[in-house]
């Protein structure tokens, strides 16, 4: 794991706007510490792995940081129910929950969410995420994908921009947020 979040580093340090399309969990550097743990507990127990896994002090990708440092963007479009799937217990979701609230109005996040309600013009897809649309990794249950065949990207490019069309942002997005929040009870 440090040697897959240290690439991911390396990744994200060398790219100016991340594209994030997730259909499955929050992405990484978005994760909150427990979320995190459970989220890895559970890929462990799946894959039955070795459990040496520490609870992380700080946010689980090193990622993160770039959100608080100039010269990065992240623009994440998240399915619904990425809220409202249970990774972990209910304290552990809803503090990943307010997390998302928090980050919202940084400078460097732009967060859209694809209500369950929204008309689809394009189907939910594998979480993807384009880095300055020169890159797209693709993650899939046992690998992920680096796209970089022109095309291809410029599907993918496509695919985002019909899923931004979709999404809701701002008070809209946090609502959903909050009802996802109100629902673990």
């Amino acid at each position: 794991m440090r040697k897959t979040q240290e690439h991911f580093y390396g990744l994200y340090a060398q790219t100016g706007v991340t594209r994030a399309y997730v259909s499955n969990v929050i992405p990484g550097f978005f994760q909150t510490p427990a979320y995190a743990t459970a989220l890895v507990e559970a890929i462990t127990d799946f894959q039955g792995t070795p459990t040496t896994f520490r609870r992380p002090s700080r946010p689980a990708s090193p990622g993160a940081r770039f959100l608080y440092e100039g010269g990065h963007r992240f623009v994440v479009l998240m399915e619904e129910c990425v809220l409202r799937w249970r990774v972990g217990d209910a304290e552990a979701m809803a503090g990943q929950l307010r997390h998302l609230l928090a980050v919202m109005p940084l400078p460097s996040v732009s967060l859209g969410v694809i209500p369950f309600t929204a008309r689809r013009t394009m189907w939910p897809l594998e979480a993807y995420y384009l880095h300055d649309g020169t890159r797209s990794v693709v993650e899939t249950l046992t690998t992920e994908a680096n796209v970089v065949q022109p095309r291809e990207l410029a599907d993918y490019r496509k695919a985002f921009g019909e899923m931004t069309r979709m999404a809701v942002h701002g008070n809209a997005a946090r609502a959903l947020i909050n009802a996802a929040i109100d629902s673990l009870g």
